[in-house]
C-alpha cells in the first residue's frame, strides 16, 4: 500500500483516484473549490481544497505532500498565451515538493507536445523536441523545468486525446462542413488513462517519459460516421479533400513493451454515454 496525492481530481484525475483506492491505496486528492471538494468527500474520497494562482492556497493542502508518491494533473490553460503563471505554478509547486514527504511524482503531460507537423513516420518519446519544434511551448517548458528542478523521481505521460463516455468525437464535428476525416487519430479512453497512471506509479516505472495512446489509429472520419450511426447525431455535412503525407501519428508502442493493456486498444470501440444524458 502507498499513500498516493493527485492534484487535480478532474476527468482523470477522479477515476484515477477510485481505482487506487480499489486496489488498496490511500489517497487524497485535489480540487479547487470548497463544493466540489464537499461533493467528493461525500463520494468516500479525501478530498482538499488547493489552487495556485499562482501562490498554493487553500484549506489543509500540506496533507497533500505528506504522501510518497504525487501526481500533478494540472493542464496549461493554452498553448500559447506565453505560460509565464504555468511556470510559476510549477516553482511553487516544486517549493513545496523540496520540503515534503514526496519521493516519486507523475506529471501528466500531452503529445500535442510533438511538433505539429505531419510525417512519414511516427512520433514517439525517443523524438529530440526543442522550443522551436514544439507544438505546446507551455508543456515544453513544463516538462523541462520539472525535469531539470525536481530531486523526486520523475516520470512524465504524455496523453493523446482523451475520449469516452460524455466526451464524443463525433458530437465536436456534427453538422459541420469540411472536417478533416482521412487522418488517423491519437486517442485515449478515460479509463485506460486512469489504469496507465496506476500501472506507472504500481510497476515503479520512474524516469521514464511514456506517450499514453491507444495502439491502433482509425481515421477520424471512421469514428464520427459511427458515431452519428450508434448514437442518433448528425454526421459532418462534408470532408475536407485528402492530402498525401497528412498523418500525424504519435505511437502508444513504448507502454505495451512495458507491459500494459488497454481495455479498449481501438478507439472505434470505446464506449459512450447517450449525448441526450
Amino acid at each position: 500500500m502507498q499513500k498516493i496525492s493527485i492534484i487535480g481530481l478532474g476527468w482523470i484525475g477522479l477515476p484515477l483516484a477510485k481505482i487506487l483506492r480499489e486496489k488498496g491505496h490511500q489517497v487524497s486528492g485535489s480540487t479547487t473549490t470548497a463544493e466540489k471538494a464537499n461533493l467528493l468527500l461525500k463520494e468516500g474520497i479525501h478530498t482538499i481544497q488547493f489552487s495556485l494562482d499562482p501562490y498554493p492556497s487553500g484549506v489543509g493542502f500540506q496533507q497533500l505532500f505528506q504522501s510518497e508518491t504525487l501526481v500533478i494533473n494540472i493542464p496549461p490553460r493554452s498553448r500559447y498565451d506565453g505560460g509565464e503563471k504555468y511556470l510559476e505554478q510549477l516553482k511553487f509547486l516544486k517549493d513545496l515538493l523540496s520540503s515534503s514527504a514526496i519521493k516519486k511524482v507523475v506529471y501528466v503531460s500531452s503529445t500535442g507536445v510533438y511538433p505539429d507537423e505531419n510525417k512519414e513516420s511516427v512520433y514517439t518519446e525517443n523524438d529530440a523536441l526543442n522550443l522551436e519544434n514544439t507544438g505546446n511551448p507551455n508543456l515544453w517548458k513544463a516538462e523541462k523545468y520539472l525535469q531539470e528542478n525536481l530531486n523526486q523521481k520523475l516520470s512524465i505521460i504524455r496523453f493523446g486525446g482523451l475520449l469516452g463516455d460524455d466526451r464524443i468525437p463525433g458530437k465536436y464535428f456534427s453538422g459541420k462542413e469540411n472536417v478533416t476525416g482521412h487522418t488517423g487519430v491519437n486517442f485515449i479512453y478515460r479509463l485506460d488513462a486512469a489504469r496507465l497512471i496506476a500501472y506507472v506509479i504500481e510497476n515503479e516505472l520512474w524516469g521514464e517519459t511514456i506517450n499514453g495512446v491507444a495502439p491502433k489509429h482509425p481515421r477520424r472520419k471512421e469514428i464520427y460516421e459511427k458515431n452519428a450511426r450508434e448514437l442518433g447525431i448528425a454526421p459532418p455535412l462534408s470532408y475536407a479533400p485528402e492530402k498525401e503525407n497528412d498523418q500525424r501519428i504519435i505511437s502508444g508502442e513504448k507502454i505495451l513493451e512495458m507491459g500494459f493493456d488497454f481495455l479498449y486498444p481501438d478507439p472505434l470501440d470505446f464506449p459512450y454515454s447517450s449525448p441526450n444524458q
